[in-house]
């Protein structure tokens, strides 16, 4: 059971003046979201922590570039559900790193990382901002704020970008888009420009109901060029876009002005690999053949302490459930694109019906082959479902592809909400900005964390011993 700490305080209280104003979206859905509350981990869990997602986001970034370089496109809208008008684009190689968040289980088999949101990440003023808030209302405490350094790598991230995209060409003010009446996408957006606006940039908002395109040509907001953009908008959601009216495809004007470099994405397109969660099984794909990758590549694709930072921290993850069903074990099944939880079904496989269908492999390789092979259409039975989510909204997530991962156990947290006490299951978003450890995202929910789950702030409670204090400092 993880330990939880209450603030003395009321949710009004804490949310009635500066972390209000930082998290306008402090209630969702008419119900409490952030709760006065600290998820509490030990200094050891932080320290692993720092290790294990710098370690993981390297895998990611390692096979990201194995998949754009060596993988026929067949692999990419087979394998990973890319849309073909998104493949050209997703192969332009930009500068590693960028503003990601992973998705941990702390339990007695130590730390497992379940997924990973490198392409339109939230939660992003709780950690950086709010976090730091609630610590400083706690009393009679030594805490540690995971996030301290979080704002630092959003600045650098921005550095990094921004001298890529200057190398191509790209300049002026960076615009930032998102709905512009979604509170929760624009604190998210804004946030981050200020973040730009300090390391030295200028920047705008524009939202993005208001941007206008002409294919061919270039992005415009009000008559201005965009040539920079930053967008928390998906890129599964944008490739499909087109405007009724004009009957122009948005999503393919503004890929096809990535492609001829007239436009700078942020994150890049690149990133929409790794969003895929047939990203997941690729990556455990490669990892039991990685002994064959020589035959079609050239050269042994991961190094020993490659291959145990997969067999320690990640889970197996296929395209099939076959694995599962053979070995009695409770597994998951996730939609490519679920995104808060949707499209996500705890399973037994007892309960699946054979009703797979293989999708033809590509035979360009052994390697190839078998990666693809694996690619099934399985349609199990669900033990875990939302009876009240939004037929249509269901429909678009159930109706994708899956992949089947083991069924990790949650931690079970309790907390006190202004509903009284509640009894869910933690998990520990991690931020990797920049390739490197930015900050931390509780979340207490069910044991799909969906968008009702609610967010505990993290903290240390013992005091960072000397030694430790200086390798934290050095982490900024």
């Amino acid at each position: 059971m993880r330990e939880m700490y209450s603030l003395p305080f009321s949710h009004e209280e804490v949310f009635a003046g500066e972390a209000g104003e930082q998290i306008p979206y402090h209630r969702m859905y008419g119900k409490q979201y952030c709760v006065p509350a600290l998820t509490v981990y030990t200094p050891e869990e932080l320290k692993e922590l720092h290790t294990a997602v710098e370690a993981v986001d390297a895998i990611y970034g390692k096979v990201m570039r194995f998949i754009q370089r060596y993988m026929p496109d067949s692999f990419l809208e087979n394998a990973l559900g890319i849309h073909p008008g998104l493949i050209p684009a997703a192969r332009m190689e930009a500068v590693t790193g960028g503003i990601t968040r992973q998705d941990w289980i702390i339990g007695e088999a130590g730390l497992k990382c379940i997924e990973n949101n490198t392409d339109t990440p939230t939660g992003i003023p709780e950690s950086a901002a709010l976090e730091h808030i609630l610590i400083g209302r706690t009393e009679d405490q030594a805490w540690t704020a995971p996030s301290v350094h979080m704002d630092a790598r959003i600045r650098d991230c921005f550095r990094s970008w921004l001298s890529f995209y200057a190398e191509q060409g790209l300049q002026g003010p960076v615009t930032f888009t998102s709905y512009g009446e979604h509170v929760e996408d624009r604190t998210n957006t804004t946030y981050l420009m200020e973040r730009c606006r300090e390391a030295g940039y200028e920047v705008l908002y524009a939202p993005l109901e208001e941007l206008e395109i002409v294919p061919g040509e270039a992005l415009y907001h009000q008559g201005r060029e965009i040539q920079l953009l930053y967008r928390l908008y998906p890129l599964e959601y944008l490739i499909g876009d087109r405007d009724e009216t004009t009957g122009v495809d948005i999503g393919a004007a503004l890929i096809e002005l990535v492609r001829e470099a007239q436009l700078g994405l942020m994150n890049p397109v690149q990133h929409v690999l790794m969003q895929s969660k047939g990203f997941m099984a690729a990556i455990w794909s490669l990892y039991e053949r990685n002994e064959q990758t020589p035959e079609y590549c050239g050269f042994t694709l991961f190094d020993e302490a490659e291959l145990d930072v997969i067999s320690r921290y990640l889970l197996p993850t296929y395209f099939t459930a076959e694995p599962f069903e053979q070995s009695d074990a409770p597994y998951v099944a996730k939609s490519y694109w679920g995104r808060e939880g949707r499209g996500t079904l705890l399973l037994d496989h007892r309960a699946v019906q054979d009703s797979a269908a293989n999708t033809q492999a590509d035979s360009l390789s052994l390697l190839n082959r078998q990666l693809e092979s694996d690619i099934r259409g399985d349609i199990p039975a669900v033990l875990n479902k939302d009876d009240d989510e939004d037929e249509e909204v269901a429909a678009y997530y159930e109706n994708q592809p899956k992949i089947y991962q083991q069924l990790m156990p949650m931690e079970q947290a309790v907390i006190q909400t202004e509903d009284g006490e509640y009894s869910g299951y933690l998990l520990t978003g991690v931020f990797v900005i920049g390739g490197r450890f930015a900050g931390m995202l509780p979340r207490v929910g069910e044991k799909v964390t969906g968008d009702m789950a609610y967010y505990c702030a993290a903290a240390v409670r013992e005091p960072i011993k000397d030694e430790e204090e200086k390798e934290w400092k050095s982490w900024d």
